[in-house]
């Protein structure tokens, strides 16, 4: 079990606390190890942990190494089979870990198990229920915003989990690889697990494996880092892992989802006024240029994506076309 904490010493106690609480369907404590990885918190956070929580195992960075580079930090260090995330500003239902875990072992394929996220405010609201993913690489949970009627309390398929509160197998992670560090933060998750879907493994869906999360605690919804990492982000999870018949029409996937989200609210509500659109439209073209410096980079390491792929070309245009929502979202994810 691994939790990557940036200032956010409060979030962090109530996290921790619910993962003490894990239970078996005995009622007997479910054992994990758990390792906090703090990114440099000047708060108190890693000070708290040793003093509250003496058993979790702390990794203190220098510096913020972002949530991708401190999650490998973690995967690196753990010794189980399975590897579970939970965000510091999410917390989990007592079932949580045995029903993500029963999840993950109902087959040898599947290598990745996701969560049903509620909002934490209103719990009667879907944050997300999995993983979707736009044309031009934007991707968003799926459901977001929904109530919570029990429409994804059923099987569902599944593209990944959302890193917020997920479980992978051991074994998916050192054949394919962890977290891609260059991406620091957002739209991780969906690379991880697209590329594990491209090396031929399966997610499943875990209704009862339910978390209550802040939604838009770590930077903020109106945070222009927050849009810049995400718009960046898409652009490079596209070059690196889409096929070639839908990576040149990106620019038009693009200007179709953001006319299609021009009148819904969201991002745009996040950032009123003229100044406010000046700052998001500048943060995306500050992406933009920041994606094509990566660029040569990312289509590198395309070709290494080849060494561990069973799914190519054609066939995963059309798994990314039969699973792409409608467009109708920015920056939600």
């Amino acid at each position: 079990m691994i939790v990557v904490n940036w200032n956010r010493r409060e979030f962090l106690r109530e996290c921790l606390a619910s993962i003490e609480k894990q239970v078996t369907y005995a009622g007997t404590p479910f054992s994990c190890e758990v390792i906090v990885v703090d990114n440099g918190s000047h708060d108190g956070s890693p000070e708290a942990v040793t003093a509250e929580f003496p058993a979790v195992r702390l990794i203190r960075n220098a510096t913020n190494r972002g949530f991708c580079g401190a999650n490998n930090q973690g995967i690196a260090a753990a010794r189980a089979a399975r590897i579970a995330l939970l965000n510091n500003d999410a917390a989990a239902d007592a079932h949580w870990l045995v029903e993500l875990t029963a999840a993950l072992d109902s087959g040898s394929a599947i290598g990745m198990a996701a969560s049903k996220i509620v909002q934490y405010e209103s719990p009667g609201l879907i944050d997300k229920a999995g993983h979707i993913l736009y044309l031009d690489g934007q991707n968003r949970g799926r459901g977001t915003g929904e109530p919570d009627r029990g429409q994804y309390d059923g099987p569902l398929s599944l593209g990944w989990p959302d890193g917020c509160a997920a479980m992978y197998r051991k074994a998916m992670l050192d054949q394919i690889g962890g977290f891609d560090e260059d991406l620091f933060a957002y739209a991780d998750d969906a690379e991880l697990g697209l590329r594990a879907r491209i090396a031929g493994w399966a997610c499943a869906y875990a209704p009862k494996a339910v978390v209550r999360h802040r939604r838009g605690a770590t930077l903020g919804r109106g945070n222009p880092r927050r849009v810049f990492l995400i718009e960046r982000n898409r652009i490079l999870l596209a070059a690196k892992l889409f096929p070639w018949r839908l990576l040149v029409l990106n620019p038009y996937y693009f200007l179709r989802r953001i006319l299609a989200a021009a009148g819904q609210p969201g991002d745009l509500a996040a950032f009123p006024g003229w100044r406010g659109k000046l700052a998001l439209a500048g943060a995306i073209l500050r992406a933009d240029l920041a994606a094509l410096l990566l660029l040569p980079r990312f289509l590198a390491k395309r070709r290494e994506i080849r060494g561990i792929a069973r799914i190519r070309g054609r066939e995963l245009a059309e798994l990314l076309r039969r699973e792409a929502p409608e467009p109708a979202a920015m920056y939600g994810q």
